[in-house]
């Protein structure tokens, strides 16, 4: 597999600010630690090839091996085998160790082993074979350091018997120790390789899981960390506090034994190794008294929107509790085992419905309520997430770029860039990288923010083109410039010295060097969208921490007119001081490299403030910071600073601009940009930050964020949202913005200084808004309860009240309504309900179908899809669910619009015994004749019966396909795994007109199924929806006569060239 390209970044961190300056803790806690409080998200990501614990058992130990070595003292081995293939599955170790004595070495003393005529010859070097100088080589019984290696890894040790196979141990800072046992070549001599790995902080691939359980009752914990070296050291907490590890006997699982209503609460473990610490997310234990319900019989207040028509003339619109059953777990009945996954798990869902009827304007609206909950046997939720990766600058896709889970390759992209993920379990941050194959591109590492309830997230993945390259002489000092902006001096600038360059086995290098180094100017606002990672690494507490980063840079380093890749080092990495303007984030500036594995940075190197060389005249003036880095491996560099001036922003988004509570938006993704303003400008930033995504879920998101409570626009932000490559709009600012509009009171929203993008130019796009991030204040009543909260408040951030204060987003196209028989939310794929009504009959597998209705008149109209059973013995005539659509205008045809309306699939319903072919009637919602169909559509009804009625001229009924046809046909059909995905990418390609593409244009000429033509009513006259559902016999006759009258019309224009007529033009 490729190596990733060298990535850095010139950061800031807080922890350095606070006068931790380059501490690594790698003690065990004292008695008492207290962590931050909440889910956090785990610095690490599971391979896609770990085994879930679940089944798991170890079997008997098998005999005793033989002892190590030939001579002397050594050990012996034991092993046993977990039932589950991953060694890790089970709790315990897979073997022993036993102490052994073979016979003593012949020759040779206790301690020493004197061959005075023999030689050993060995190397120390990295996994990839590069040489490592200055590393100190130790033989096993001989005190202190025996040799070290030179500039080429290579060491010599006279003395040393050939035939001994001596155990020689090599240490080196900033790698794990190695050992390896040397191997005779030849009578008297010997060859060793050490191989030293480079620390890694630990970083946790399973999280510890939240359990429900009965007083009595057991239950297991499970932590695991990898890292370099393995981590082996595991501290259990219970609600911050440290459990004693000899009363429990823990290592990375803990089990809690008859547990008692005390040990309720959470549950974190810490992993060790010499590198540092990493703490997990935090689970939550219940524990329940004998008998005690875990899931409330009575269901919850769910309200849904009924029709429009079905509430009062002139009154808001009616909602309908239909009962909403908790998303809680229950105990498992295998709660007794030791094992760490539930088997059998189970939550509290839909026992049973009742059937209502709705009386509407003139017709009954059947619905199916919640009556009763309990608990039941429920699915692991499966994140999703699926995207599309494109260009920065051209929007053009990635073809075929490999997909990286961690460091596990699981595909590649489509021809059009578009990519499927499905999150493996116990996943808190999702690291995946996208990998061109043509080279054009930098390796592009994103941590995706995902729905743990199982929902599908859509993600626009914008990649960054590599820079040119340019021609170095290794013989000679090179300069390469950081930073590009017209307007603006480099940032910074990259020196490399005579005889830099080298091969990856460590031989020097000095012909042509072909060099890209691709800098991420933060100076550039439009760079955020395209950065990689989250800037976030691991503190010295095992904390996560977020970086502000002052620039990336990723350095390419090749022999000119080959792929041989070559390192360089020491470079020296100089900034100029002038470009940082934050007050202590000189002292704090450090380098840092992300790890492509987990998406943390480690920290490189500090920087020291050094003058500019009397050489470079014109720079004399300059003060530059001054930083060194090897570049070996293709990593990523930045330049970032630790911040610990933080905060959360509390976000909801909604169906439309109304904002009612009872219509939030879950799935959403919002981002959140930090930005430096210039002096006196908050609306004028100089560059930006950092940034963070989080989902919207029934309860809006939380961002991490900085913010400052002295200064309230030492930080601003800007916020936006989109949902599946929708953008949302925020509340508006004009003339000036209102409490009751933004959801912010007064006087904390005029501190925050909201204001939207189009604030002050209505031309500009209504996609986000910014704000000044002012941490609230102690003792100030009217900032203790949000939008912005203390980074400490992060569980009151997530539990606020929808009455508390927030921003808000609402969705523009929200000309869109729903209404199913059976209620279900799309974005907790957990509340589907088997029953023969339900919309989506398979909750695995899930099937939008979609059908583009053509609009030939002035404005833009609604456009209603009614779907009931068709063919089904037990469905047929019954309401599945209606579907309302708005038209869309099309830029380049006046006159013109078409809608994508969605409708009920044909196929087997949630009995799977027998297929309904679903009855779909469209009609759109005005004065409207159909005037055409597609001639393929039309074609395949007929060959495909019975036929649907089609003697109402005002609508276009059919039975729905069988067979997933495609834009010919104007219908367009996607099955995925996530009901909001695969409307999603359905809609989009109905607006593209084709089956594979993707717009949020509408091109109202292609790929059609149906044609209608609508006119306005003359004054003071009904329209036809209308006339319909209060007169239809009446509203029929004049469809009749003003269609005849048209007609006759026509045939006197036309005459004989009329030909083929109802076929649709393609």
């Amino acid at each position: 597999m490729a190596s990733l390209p060298p990535l850095l970044c010139l950061c800031v961190a807080a922890a350095h600010l606070a006068g931790t300056r380059g501490t690594i803790s790698t003690e065990e806690p004292t008695e008492i630690a207290w962590g931050l409080e909440g889910p956090s998200l785990r610095p690490g990501q599971p391979s896609a090839a770990l085994e879930d614990w679940e089944e798991a058992a170890w079997g008997s130990w098998g005999p005793w091996g033989p002892c190590s070595g030939s001579c002397g003292p050594g050990r012996r081995l034991r092993r046993r085998r977990c039932s589950i293939p991953a060694g890790d599955a089970c709790p315990g170790r897979p073997q022993e160790a036993q102490k052994c004595v073979r016979p003593p070495c012949p020759g040779c003393s206790s301690k020493t082993c004197g061959c005075p005529d023999h030689i050993l010859l060995g190397s120390v070097v990295t996994p990839s074979g590069r040489p490592l100088p200055g590393a100190r080589v130790f033989l096993r019984d001989w005190p202190g350091t025996v040799a070290t290696s030179d500039a080429h890894g290579t060491f010599r040790m006279p003395g040393v018997c050939a035939s001994s196979r001596a155990n020689v141990s090599a240490q080196m800072d900033g790698f794990s120790a190695g050992m390896a046992q040397a191997q005779a070549n030849g009578s008297i001599s010997a060859v060793v390789t050490v191989v030293l790995n480079k620390l890694e902080k630990p970083y946790l691939v399973k999280h510890p899981e939240s359990r429900v359980r009965e007083a009595g009752q057991n239950v297991t914990f499970c932590c695991k960390a990898s890292g370099t070296p393995m981590p082996k050291k595991y501290s259990w907490f219970h609600n911050g506090t440290l459990l004693d590890r000899r009363t429990h006997r823990y290592g990375a699982h803990l089990e809690l034994r008859g547990l008692r209503p005390d040990q309720a609460g959470t549950y974190h473990c810490k992993a060790w190794n010499d590198a540092g610490a990493v703490r997990s997310g935090t689970a939550q234990l219940t524990v329940l008294d004998p008998g005690q319900p875990a899931c409330d019989p009575r269901p919850h207040e769910h309200l849904i929107k009924l029709p429009d028509d079905c509430s009062q003339p002139g009154s808001s619109p009616a909602y309908l509790d239909v009962g909403l059953c908790p998303n809680t777990l229950c105990p498992s009945r295998a709660g007794s085992s030791p094992r760490c996954g539930d088997v059998g798990s189970r939550c509290c869902s839909v026992r049973r419905l009742e059937s209502k009827e709705i009386h509407c304007s003139s017709y009954i609206l059947p619905v199916k309520v919640v009556a009763e909950c309990g608990c039941q046997k429920c699915l692991p939720p499966r994140g999703l997430v699926r995207g599309r990766v494109v260009a920065a600058d051209s929007g053009e896709p990635l073809h075929f770029a490999q997909i990286l889970l961690g460091q596990e390759p699981i595909g590649f992209t489509s021809y059009q860039g578009d990519f499927t993920i499905e999150v493996p379990p116990s996943t808190q941050r999702l690291v995946v990288t996208f990998m061109d194959p043509r080279g054009e591109f930098m390796d592009t590492i994103r941590i995706l923010p995902f729905d743990p309830r199982g929902a599908g997230v859509y993600h626009e993945v914008k990649a960054m083109r590599k820079k040119a390259p340019v021609i170095l002489d290794a013989t000679q000092s090179n300069t390469i410039p950081l930073g590009e902006l017209e307007d603006q001096a480099p940032l910074g600038e990259l020196v490399l010295l005579p005889g830099a360059f080298r091969r990856a086995n460590g031989e020097p290098y000095s012909g042509a060097v072909e060099a890209r180094v691709t800098f991420v100017d933060p100076r550039d606002l439009t760079s955020a969208t395209a950065a990689p990672s989250d800037l976030r690494f691991v503190d010295s507490d095992g904390e996560l921490a977020p970086l502000r980063t002052y620039g990336m840079f990723a350095v390419d380093l090749r022999a000119a007119g080959s792929a041989e890749q070559l390192q360089a080092g020491p470079v020296a990495v100089r900034v100029a001081a002038g470009q940082i303007h934050m007050a202590g984030h000189v002292e704090a500036l450090k380098l840092w490299s992300l790890n492509p594995n987990t998406g943390l940075w480690e920290e490189e190197s500090g920087f020291q403030r050094q003058g500019s060389a009397a050489t470079r005249v014109r720079r004399e003036e300059r003060v530059f910071l001054v930083g060194n880095v090897e570049i070996r491996e293709r990593r990523l560099f930045n330049l970032d600073v630790p911040e610990r001036r933080r905060c959360f922003v509390k976000v909801r988004a909604y169906a439309n601009d109304k904002f009612n509570p009872n219509e939030q938006v879950e799935g959403v993704v919002v981002t959140l940009v930090n930005l430096e303003p210039a002096p006196g400008f908050s609306a004028n930033p100089r560059a930006w930050g950092r940034f963070d995504s989080a989902v919207t879920g029934p309860n809006g998101a939380c961002l991490p964020a900085f913010c400052d409570s002295d200064s309230p626009d030492a930080y601003t932000a800007l916020v936006t949202a989109t949902l599946g490559g929708e953008e949302l709009e925020p509340a508006p600012s004009r003339p000036r913005p209102l409490p009751a509009t933004v959801g912010v009171a007064q006087p904390y929203l005029d501190r925050l200084g909201y204001r939207r993008t189009d604030h002050d130019d209505p031309a500009l796009k209504r996609n986000g808004f910014r704000i000044n991030l002012a941490k609230p204040r102690p003792g100030e009543s009217t900032e203790a309860n949000g939008p912005v909260y203390p980074w400490r408040s992060l569980r009151e951030c997530q539990a606020a009240p929808v009455t508390a204060s927030h921003f808000r987003f609402a969705r523009v196209e929200a000309d869109r309504y729903e209404y199913n028989v059976v209620p279900f939310r799309e974005g907790v794929p957990a509340s589907w309900t088997g029953d023969l009504l339900s919309w989506w009959p398979n909750p695995q597998e899930f099937r939008a179908c979609f059908l583009k209705v053509k609009i030939q008149g002035p404005q833009e109209y609604m456009v209603r899809s009614h779907n009931a059973g068709g063919s089904h013995p037990r469905t047929q005539g019954q309401l599945y669910g209606l579907r309302d659509a708005r038209s869309v205008r099309d830029p380049e045809r006046s006159g013109m619009s078409a809608a994508c309306v969605e409708f009920k699939c044909s196929g087997m319903l949630f009995d799977q015994r027998q297929v309904d072919r679903t009855l779909v009637t469209i009609m759109p919602q005005g004065s409207c004749r159909r005037v055409a169909v597609n001639g393929l559509l039309q074609d395949y009804l007929a060959r495909h019966p019975p036929l649907a009625p089609a003697d109402d001229p005002a609508a276009f009924s059919m039975l729905a396909p069988l067979d997933p046809l495609g834009h010919n046909y104007g219908v367009y059909t996607v099955t995925d795994q996530s009901p909001r995905l695969a409307k999603e990418i359905a809609i989009g390609r109905c607006f593209d007109g084709s089956s594979d593409g993707f717009s949020r244009e509408m091109k109202a000429e292609a790929g059609t199924a149906v044609t209608f033509q609508c006119q306005e009513p003359l004054a003071g006259r009904p329209s036809l929806f209308q006339r319909l559902l209060e007169s239809p016999a009446v509203a029929l006759d004049d469809i009749r006569r003003e269609m005849g009258e048209v007609a006759r019309a026509q045939a006197r224009t036309t005459g004989p060239l009329r030909t083929r007529r109802g076929r649709a033009r393609q």
